[in-house]
């Protein structure tokens, strides 16, 4: 049985309405009240309603200032605002798309109930609309994966397949054709990046142009410096570890009304895993070239991957210097949430500063707890529920707090990933002696064995940019949403690892991260 329909009404009178109340509920509506614009902000920050009724004289936070918060965190959700007058203000408020409908004191229980009804009926119908969109679009994406795509012709193809996953809800028909496709685009990118990767990277030296895009060790250079040299502002850069470019898409929306933003897209190198992609961000280097200028980076232990990005600070220092370019540097790497509290209560020392990177681990430990708890899992089953964790946690989050605080100073904010992820599906058999490294997307050693189908095999690390460890070292990168499994206690471990969120190989979500430069609107 559906769900009935969710209505939330804030005014200040709720008890005078009750009657009002009482007939929507008798007419099959879930009605939430509340008697205060700060109220009506948080329920819908923690629920999601289908139409909200808003009166527009509130003492305290009043009618317009709560259609502004509102649509702040779901510019989406229609309000209706009940006015004592039809005030010009108001029309222009309809006019502008704010509000989806205005009622004038006194209403009766009837007008509402219409209003109501059409309203869902509105909703209903472009939900629809989406689909059918999303359905006529189906052959072209189709035609478009028959064809060689170049690397920004896969970025926009992506971008349109995340759009539809974002848009399209209620239609499980839709959706269940979406998935079939994007599993079809991602199986023809892991075919583009085999037979690709190793030419842009032998084109490193070349900037990146149309036959190579930006890769992991480039966007401090081609998104950061550019700011420094112009020198007119001090800028903040945030690398959130693990973070999508669908997880970012709920953060902009958080975002706008407090910054102008401009999303770029980068690729992520291979592996997309912390160790090589974060420390290629901030060495400006691809890992063979850094473990030859840094030989002490690759000495922590490959389980702890932290234990590899423990000189960031000091790649961040070399990189500038190579570069020539003169900035003071501040840098935060922020684990805990006692971490990010205490820096969002002093972030504004980050002006003080040049550049101040900072390292944001959130979004990276909430992957992996989906991986190891059951309860994370039951919140997150699939990537919808997914998604809407990750802006539940951002909504709430110190890391909110700060960039907000950044959007009344006079600075650049940028803010990207180190890799995505992706859930993985589907397991492969791997076959390596003990020295094979232990990741369940990439895996290096000697004589690795899989089936070629479901990985890259890297047999020359250098033409990859990577470190040959030892003699005889080659790389396996997964496809698609493969995930390693030793034929030892195979079914356990399929088992264990099915349907957890899992970075280091080849897929549009691991490689595709946008870089979002921002300005504050204030």
């Amino acid at each position: 049985m559906a769900n009935p329909p969710r209505i939330l009404w804030a005014d200040d009178e709720i008890d005078r309405l009750r009657p009002h109340l009482m007939f929507l509920e008798d007419k099959g509506y879930d009605v939430t009240s509340v008697t205060n614009g700060a109220d009506a902000v948080e329920q819908v920050r923690n629920q999601a309603f289908e139409v909200v009724l808003l009166d527009e004289q509130m003492p305290g936070m009043d009618g317009l200032e709560t259609l502004s918060e509102i649509k702040g965190v779901r510019p989406e959700v229609p309000v209706v605002m009940v006015t004592k007058s039809e005030e010009e203000s108001l029309m222009e408020e309809a006019l502008g798309g704010k509000i989806s409908d205005y009622l004038t004191k006194p209403v009766n229980p009837s007008q509402i109930l219409l209003t109501c009804k059409r309203l869902l009926e509105q909703t209903q119908l472009r939900q629809e609309s989406l689909s059918q969109r999303y359905l006529q679009s189906f052959n072209q994406i189709a035609q478009q994966l028959r064809q060689p795509l170049r690397h920004a012709e896969w970025v926009d193809l992506y971008q349109k397949l995340v759009e539809y996953d974002l848009e399209i809800e209620a239609d499980d028909g839709a959706r269940q054709i979406l998935e079939d496709q994007f599993s079809d685009a991602n199986r023809s990118f892991g075919d583009f990046v085999e037979e690709n990767y190793a030419d842009w990277i032998a084109d490193v030296e070349d900037r990146p142009d149309e036959h190579r895009p930006v890769l992991s060790h480039e966007v401090i250079p081609e998104y950061v410096f550019p700011h420094l040299r112009d020198g007119e502002r001090p800028v903040v850069f945030f690398v959130i570890d693990c973070m999508r470019y669908d997880q970012w898409l709920e953060f902009d929306e958080l975002l706008r009304p407090h910054f102008d933003i401009e999303t770029d897209f980068y690729y992520g190198i291979l592996p997309t895993a912390t160790p090589y992609a974060r420390n290629a961000i901030f060495s400006g280097l691809l890992p063979r070239d850094l473990i030859e200028r840094f030989p002490q980076v690759w000495e922590g232990s490959e389980e702890n991957e932290h234990s590899r990005n423990q000189y960031e600070e000091a790649l961040l220092h070399d990189h500038l210097d190579r570069h020539h370019v003169d900035a003071s540097i501040r840098y935060d790497k922020l684990i805990a949430s006692d971490d990010g509290r205490d820096f969002a209560d002093e972030v504004v020392n980050l002006t003080q500063h040049g550049l101040s990177a900072v390292v944001v681990n959130f979004v990276d430990i909430l992957a992996h707890s989906r991986s190891d708890s059951d309860v994370i899992k039951e919140l997150a089953p699939d990537e919808e529920a997914y998604r809407a964790l990750t802006r539940t946690w951002f909504e709430h989050s110190w890391l909110y707090d700060a960039l907000r605080d950044l959007s009344k100073r006079d600075c650049t904010v940028i803010i990207t990933t180190d890799h995505g992820a992706i859930r993985s599906l589907r397991s492969t058999k791997v076959i390596g002696d003990r020295e094979t490294s232990t990741a369940l997307r990439y895996k290096f050693g000697r004589n690795l064995k899989c089936d070629e189908e479901d990985a890259i095999f890297v047999r020359d690390p250098e033409t990859f940019g990577l470190p040959p460890h030892n003699m005889n070292t080659n790389y396996i990168l997964a496809k698609e949403d493969y995930y390693f499994v030793y034929p030892t206690n195979f079914h356990h471990y399929e088992n264990l690892y099915r349907d957890t969120m899992q970075h280091g190989g080849a897929s549009l979500q691991e490689m595709i991260l946008p870089i979002a430069t921002m300005h504050p609107k204030s």
